[in-house]
């Protein structure tokens, strides 16, 4: 150590003082979330609440009937989504919680009152002096007062492996993202020992500020869920709107038909009272005005008045207005709205509470029940085949919200790169043919193996460990590559004396007993500008020849630390066998050996994966608390940093803090690399770039990544990251690939697609639905009954729900842009394929009415085969829906589609079952093969067209290429 001094430490009263200050050394766990409050969350999903409101106005009118098939159903549909879309983040959860399994209590050796003893690391306080050497992870943050050769892993809080600390001020790195004499919490004793005095301790210290920052709770709604949003909005205004209007046409109809004849008065008294319920009803319409006054982009501050309004207050003012306007009739026009004779019979209410229960009808159908069915299959059956490509997810939304990404900020150190030091090339003067036993080879096995202190843990073989300094660790990684064992060789071999290495010498030194040249040696290895100083012979093969220059040698060097390689030569020389102590020599006069340079290897399937996001149009940036050089360097081997790329598109955390909001908000478009960024410099850039409208996903294994991947869109942490960091993230990638993000990617999007896909089958559905029931009440014939429609509008669309989401994804969307996060869901191709197939299927079945139909009846028969024919028309069109988007056959990749087949399957088998033995419940009869055969081959035929549509577009696009 710099200095000798005695230590005191705290006495009992002072450690009870300072823990009564300053509090215990305790990170305040994250809250987890109640079961309960987990399942209702799935409630705020938009289209489960117009799915509730749905049901509420289903349950008035089945009370009135006394039938509470549809109503059943609703519910059904909707618990089943909720129950679904819970059970499967729950049992995520799970499986997240066993990978995520951490202890904390450690003891700490700390000194206290004159003595040295062990505590829990929990029962630290600030003041307390802690000792601790290599092995040991730092208790608390704290300033050093004694250091001796002190390496320090700070990669859980700035991605950096090796930084040397110490206590002397002349030492101190200037551009380290934290100060040279102080440690921090959760970061690990490399080399070296040393005695701090805490500061800080709990959720005071650098990695307590990072974990609670990774617990805040951020409003950010995914894409997804703000276009699910303003889909059901349309749904309600159009829905609600269709139903005021057809109430009006039929209620206008019956006062003024010639059937009954309505006096004034009634006719102004039932008008007065509806104007009135209108008014106390403004709770219900009026946030429908809002949705619709948000679609024309108009703002009225008295329609927002309106909306805040409560139950009780608009049903006053309906009161006060009903009795005024009464007033007004009774004794200014003399027209007693008090007397019996002036209020409609008994009848007449009825008939008017019947064309109320038609337009809710009309809401209920026009509500697709299996769309957040389909939403939540899409997502659980993501979740399930995400961990199939090692892409374990959290959070349902994650899977999707991955399509929609913009922006990757991605960490360097264990993301990018293996978060393992590596040789990357060696520069030996000698040959190094170490299975045929060349003379001098054998040093370089000696220099490598014999003077370092690092270790390799071989418990599993097919991933090999590294124990200590890790670019020592690098030299014995290299050596069991080229298949040197170090282990046999330092069994072999006697170690008579080491000299460890200093900063103030820069080079570690180790006399041993050479096994190869017979000989007692002194290995010297270190900075190579300190040992070439020290060298004045080299090696040349087999002889040992004389330096004449060592310019070229030089030169290697600095092309080496150019590219932000960390270099390390070797030297040698013969001692006497009476030298037992390295103080006895000088370590001078050296023979040059060579030297190595080691840097933290770029994973192997980066550089492929930044292409196909780039290639994606999703932009990749890199934020570490790395170097500028090497992070330029790294980003330049993965194909990000171009020799096109100025200074404007790299920053430090320091300067990137420096900026105002309004300079950081433009520049946060252009950083391609932050570096020496600290934990709120990265949180910073994500919310910078999610105001500037990007959907941001975040990767990162470390402790100082977790507020970062808590803010984002997306949180990506690694499977070998910190506690932290998984903690805060939405989905873990269990093989630390980058290479899984772009699957992910790809599963985003290809999900997306289903959905879409989805939503043109289902609105096709209720848009026929909804006609066909409107047609079959003016026409009088109540062509689907609710049963019927409980199989078309909740099974039948549940099961074409999982046949869709099912649908394999597709690298193709990868040539693409992500989608704009602020478009519309329902896009103009597929409008048109909703309007286009939904008027030819209103069509057929208006026609198959006016045809069949017989004085306002039709037999069971007949209503059996307009139903089959309702049904079939959708089965066909669910192969259009499956190819949606694309030119391809809809019977192409059917092997990769089993799940869609099955599905096919049993819808065919379900309708056959309820026709043939759903008798009154269904109000259905067996139908003839004949007749099955009829329907099927008719109702094919929007098949075949959809199949001739796509093969002319695929001759055109051939014929374009060419």
């Amino acid at each position: 150590m710099e200095e000798d001094v005695k230590y005191i430490g705290l006495d009992k009263e002072q450690v009870q003082a300072s823990r009564a200050k300053y509090g215990e050394n305790i990170i305040t766990p994250r809250k987890k979330e109640s079961i309960w409050k987990m399942f209702f969350e799935k409630f705020e999903d938009p289209m489960i609440r117009i799915l509730l409101v749905a049901a509420c106005l289903s349950l008035v009118v089945s009370v009135l009937h006394n039938e509470y098939a549809e109503t059943i159903g609703i519910f059904f549909a909707i618990f089943l989504a909720t129950g679904i879309a819970f059970w499967f983040e729950k049992d995520a959860q799970n499986k997240f919680n066993a990978l995520n399994k951490v202890t904390d209590i450690v003891p700490v050796k700390v000194i206290r009152d004159g003595v040295v003893i062990e505590i829990g690391k929990n029962e630290l306080v600030v003041g307390d002096v802690v000792i601790f050497e290599a092995g040991e992870e730092i208790p608390a943050d704290g300033e050093l007062l004694q250091t001796n050769a002190l390496l320090i892993d700070e990669s859980s809080l700035t991605g950096e492996l090796s930084i040397h600390k110490t206590t002397v001020t002349e030492e101190f790195d200037e551009e380290s993202t934290y100060p040279s004499n102080m440690v921090y919490r959760s970061t690990k004793v490399l080399e070296g020992s040393g005695i701090m005095i805490i500061q800080k301790v709990g959720d005071a210290t650098e990695y307590g500020k990072v974990a609670q920052q990774s617990t805040e709770k951020h409003d950010e709604l995914t894409p997804l869920a703000l276009q699910l949003e303003s889909l059901a909005k349309l749904i309600g205004v159009c829905g609600f709107s269709l139903a005021i209007l057809i109430f009006n046409i039929l209620l206008f109809k019956e006062l003024f038909s010639t059937e009954i004849v309505y006096s004034s008065i009634q006719k102004i008294t039932l008008l007065v009272s509806l104007f009135a319920m209108v008014i106390a009803a403004m709770k219900v319409w009026v946030p429908i005005l809002v949705d619709f006054l948000g679609f024309i982009k108009v703002k009225s501050k008295l329609v927002d008045n309106l909306s805040q309004q409560g139950w009780l207050r608009n049903i006053a003012i309906a009161i006060v207005v009903w009795g005024a306007i009464s007033a007004i009739f009774t004794f200014g026009l003399g027209a007693n709205f008090f007397t019996a004779d002036n209020w409609l019979d008994v009848k007449a209410l009825g008939k008017i509470l019947q064309f109320f229960m038609i337009a809710v009808t009309l809401i209920v159908v026009s509500i697709p029940e299996g769309l957040p069915m389909s939403v939540t299959l899409s997502l659980a059956l993501s979740m399930r085949r995400m961990l199939k490509t090692n892409n374990l997810v959290r959070k349902m939304h994650a899977c999707e919200t991955m399509g929609a990404t913009t922006v990757i900020c991605t960490d360097k150190t264990g993301t990018l790169t293996q978060n393992q030091m590596r040789i990357h090339q060696a520069f030996f003067q000698c040959k190094t043919n170490f299975e045929d036993g060349e003379l001098y080879s054998q040093l370089v096995s000696d220099s490598l193996s014999m003077n370092t202190t690092a270790f390799l843990d071989y418990s599993d073989p097919s991933n090999v460990k590294t124990i200590g300094n890790p670019t020592e660790a690098a030299l014995l990684l290299w050596c069991d590559l080229v298949g040197v064992d170090y282990r046999n060789l330092r069994d072999k071999t006697k170690i008579v004396d080491r000299l460890a290495f200093s900063t103030e010498r820069k080079y570690m030194a180790t006399i041993i007993d050479s096994i190869g040249l017979n000989k007692r040696i002194v290995l010297v290895k270190g900075a190579p500008e300190v040992v070439l100083s020290k060298c004045n012979t080299k090696l040349n093969g087999n002889d040992i020849v004389s330096f004449e220059s060592k310019k070229d040698i030089q030169e290697q060097l600095m092309q080496m630390q150019a590219k932000a390689m960390r270099t390390l030569a070797f030297g040698y020389k013969v001692v006497p066998d009476n030298i037992s102590h390295i103080d006895a020599i000088e370590v001078d006069e050296l023979t040059y050996i060579g030297f190595v340079a080691i840097a933290d290897p770029v994973r192997e399937d980066v550089a492929d994966a930044i292409k196909d996001c780039l290639k994606a149009s999703i932009q990749v940036k890199v934020v570490t608390g790395d170097t500028s050089i090497t992070a330029k360097e790294i980003a330049r081997q993965i194909g990000l940093w171009h020799d096109t790329d100025t200074d404007e598109n790299i920053i430090t955390g320091v300067e990137f803090e420096a900026l105002s909001d309004e300079e950081a908000y433009e520049r946060a478009a252009i950083i391609k690399i932050m570096c020496r960024a600290r934990p709120s410099d990265k949180q910073r850039l994500v919310g910078l770039l999610q105001k500037r409208g990007e959907i941001v996903a975040v990767t990162g294994d470390g402790t100082n990544d977790a507020p970062a991947l808590n803010k984002a869109h997306v949180g990506l942490s690694m499977g070998t990251g910190t506690a932290i960091a998984k903690e805060a993230s939405d989905i873990t990638l269990l093989d630390d690939s980058f290479s899984s993000i772009v699957s992910a990617v790809v599963w985003g999007r290809s999900l997306y697609l289903n959905i879409q896909r989805f939503i043109v089958f289902q609105l096709i559905i209720n848009l026929t639905a909804m006609v066909v029931v409107l047609s079959g009440a003016i026409f009088g014939v109540l062509t689907l009954t609710v049963t019927q429609m409980l199989w078309v509008n909740l099974i039948m669309d549940t099961f074409a729900a999982g046949a869709l989401a099912s649908l394999p994804p597709s690298r193709k969307l990868l040539n693409s842009p992500p989608r704009s996060n602020s478009s519309f869901i329902i896009t103009r191709k597929m409008a048109t394929n909703i309007f286009s197939r939904g008027t030819i299927f209103i069509v057929v079945l208006l026609a198959f009415i006016f045809i069949a139909e017989q004085d306002g009846e039709m037999s069971v028969k007949t209503l059996t085969q307009f139903f089959t024919t309702f049904v079939l028309l959708q089965f066909w069109n669910m192969f259009n829906a499956k190819v949606f988007y694309t030119n391809a056959s809809a019977f192409s990749n059917l092997k990769g589609s089993k799940s869609f087949m099955i599905v096919s399957v049993l819808i065919l088998v379900g309708q056959y079952l309820i026709v043939t033995y759903g008798g009154d419940v269904f109000r259905t009869v067996p139908l003839s093969w004949a007749d099955w055969g009829t329907i099927f081959a008719l109702t094919s035929i929007i098949l075949w067209i959809g199949e001739l549509e796509r093969y002319i577009a695929r001759v055109i696009e051939k014929k374009n290429k060419q």
